[in-house]
């Protein structure tokens, strides 16, 4: 009964570990970024525009199109 508990606590650690590793992974270059520029939350990939030949995520509408009013106002934020 040990040796199956052990077997089974052994397999479980493995899968956590796995899963673990996956969820550690790098997010990819075409990615959104994580935060939005207007209000710093986490920003939603469906929610970009196109300015200045760079995608720019945001995390709701009202911030986009704040941003689009003052580009430059936030973009000095991410720097």
């Amino acid at each position: 009964m040990k040796k199956m508990i052990m077997v089974i606590l052994g397999v479980a650690v493995s899968l956590s570990l796995a899963w673990g590793g996956l969820a550690a992974d790098p997010p990819a270059k075409d990615q959104a970024p994580a935060v939005c520029p207007v209000m710093g939350g986490k920003a939603n990939p469906n929610l970009s525009i196109d300015h200045n030949g760079k995608q720019v995520y945001f995390c709701c509408p009202p911030c986009r199109e704040a941003f689009k009013k003052n580009p430059e106002q936030y973009l000095k934020k991410q720097q």
